[in-house]
């Protein structure tokens, strides 16, 4: 398909545009889309273009909005950093369909100036990134599947799309992208694509993490199931949480919550056997028997495991207890040696385990009864709460201290905040009621939740991060192996982070 930049002036003009786009549209050299469906990729084509314009020239509350959003976006692709693309027209791209205006979408507000084009934009709505595999290829288009969500599509690459990185597409090639419907049952690429290459289980578990950082909102977006089934698994470990600990935050040493996490753990692992109708009593070994599982059977089932196959057999032919054989959860050092550990939990954000709140909120309630004066941020009087100081910004400058804990903060230590957020930010006039969602968002913390690290995963994607620590724990074996001296024993592995 020839690439044609279209500028629109009125809707006589764009419809005389599309009837040429469709009745001269050359082909590519691998095949093309039916005629229909080409016909419909050369509207959409226009359309697009002529959405573009009105952005890019449009001033005032959409130029406002796009520079924000575009800004927002490379902000959080920077670290990790997203390479090998234009960002910038990745941005913009995810603005035309995701882009808003106070509380309406920047495309409803040009559909109704354009209505010509109704047909051809409404359901961009449904666009998503994804990382996708090519399972095939078809006359001109590609079979693919989004790895996040398991789901198949039929893509089709349009004449925007440079042809030395359509052509590198191969069965097997992960791609980084963003899908535009254009039928029931086709899209088309929209905005730049990254191609990964043909990547091994280990690297894939991390380009999965890398996604999940760059378009947290994206997660799941063509499976909006999973995402209300991970939501509600965060639902969950919050109503577990409240059982087990009471309201939060709870503050204990790291000791001791290391101790009551591992209870916590046991007793919530044997609810989730006992609503699942499992004896945690029993071994592996005697589910099989009592279900009437023949050995052959549950052989042919363990060695669909693939290579952790041999251990799920030893734990099968154990006569442990289920509850005996579970991971045990362990804080990270840096916790469990902690004087104090302040746990937030919330049915949205998560948890959040801060080992330095408690010191903050006491330097804080010793500034609000100092009385310090709020007019006169640079006084010498302000010179004995440098402490605070530092302690305010390393928790603003601290990933894990999300906005819900700032919120907490400005509810219950607003005054000796707010003064010392007007000396650390050189801000005399900060309000903290209306400035604080600012500089939270300046310090790259969301201002709604995201889905957090702790909510469940699909089973296909467990099943892939397991094989791949299996993978990267048997390499690192065989690599030890082979540098190990005559007579040196290997050894042992530490156990860190939370069921390790």
């Amino acid at each position: 398909m020839a690439k044609k930049q279209v500028k629109t002036q009125d809707s006589k003009a764009v419809e005389d545009v599309n009837a040429a786009l469709a009745k001269g549209a050359s082909r590519s050299e691998k095949g093309s889309a039916p005629d229909d469906l080409d016909q419909r990729i050369q509207r959409y084509l226009a359309a697009k273009q002529a959405f573009s314009d009105f952005v890019f020239e449009a001033e005032g509350e959409v130029a406002t909005a796009l520079e924000a959003f575009t800004a927002e976006h490379l902000k959080r692709w920077a670290k990790p950093i997203l390479s090998g693309l234009n960002r910038t027209d990745l941005a913009v791209d995810m603005f035309l369909s995701e882009g808003k205006v106070t509380d309406q979408r920047v495309m409803d507000r040009f559909l109704q100036l354009n209505p010509t084009f109704l047909a051809d934009l409404s359901e961009g709505i449904r666009s998503f990134n994804g990382l996708f595999v090519v399972r095939s290829l078809t006359d001109g288009g590609y079979e693919m599947m989004n790895w996040l969500t398991e789901k198949d599509y039929c893509v089709w690459a349009d004449s925007s799309q440079p042809s030395e990185v359509t052509d590198r597409l191969s069965p097997g090639e992960i791609v980084l992208a963003r899908l535009w419907p254009v039928s029931e049952s086709d899209w088309v690429f929209s905005g730049p694509l990254t191609l990964l290459g043909k990547l091994g289980k280990p690297k894939l578990a991390v380009a999965i993490g890398n996604f999940k950082q760059w378009f947290p909102q994206q997660l799941y977006g063509d499976a909006p199931e999973l995402k209300e089934a991970a939501w509600d698994s965060v639902k969950q470990q919050y109503d577990d949480f409240l059982t087990f600990f009471g309201s939060p935050p709870i503050t204990l040493s790291g000791y001791e919550l290391n101790k009551k996490l591992k209870v916590y753990q046991a007793q919530t692992t044997e609810k989730r056997l006992a609503d699942a109708g499992l004896d945690s009593n029993q071994s592996l070994r005697e589910m099989a028997e009592n279900a009437g599982l023949s050995d052959q059977e549950v052989t042919e089932a363990i060695a669909t495991i693939g290579e952790e196959s041999s251990v799920a057999q030893k734990v099968l032919q154990s006569n442990q207890s289920l509850k005996m054989v579970m991971p045990e959860v362990s804080l990270p050092d840096e916790l469990r040696k902690a004087e104090a550990v302040t746990v937030f939990s919330h049915p949205r954000w998560g948890q959040s385990f801060l080992k330095d709140y408690s010191r903050l909120i006491e330097k804080l309630g010793q500034a609000d009864q100092a009385g310090e004066p709020v007019d006169a941020p640079d006084a010498p009087s302000n010179a004995g709460f440098e402490l605070l100081d530092r302690w305010v910004l390393k928790h603003l400058e601290d990933a894990q201290v999300n906005a819900y804990v700032w919120e907490q903060l400005a509810e219950g230590y607003g005054s000796g905040l707010e003064r010392s957020l007007r000396r650390i930010l050189s801000q005399p006039a900060f309000n903290l009621e209306q400035d604080l969602p600012k500089v939270l968002a300046q310090y790259g913390k969301p201002l709604t939740p995201e889905l957090p690290e702790s909510a469940s995963v699909p089973i296909h994607l467990h099943n892939l991060f397991q094989e791949a620590m299996v993978s990267v724990s048997k390499s690192a074996s065989q690599k030890g192996a082979g540098q190990m001296g005559a007579g040196q024993k290997q050894p042992k592995k530490k156990k860190s982070g939370f069921g390790r």
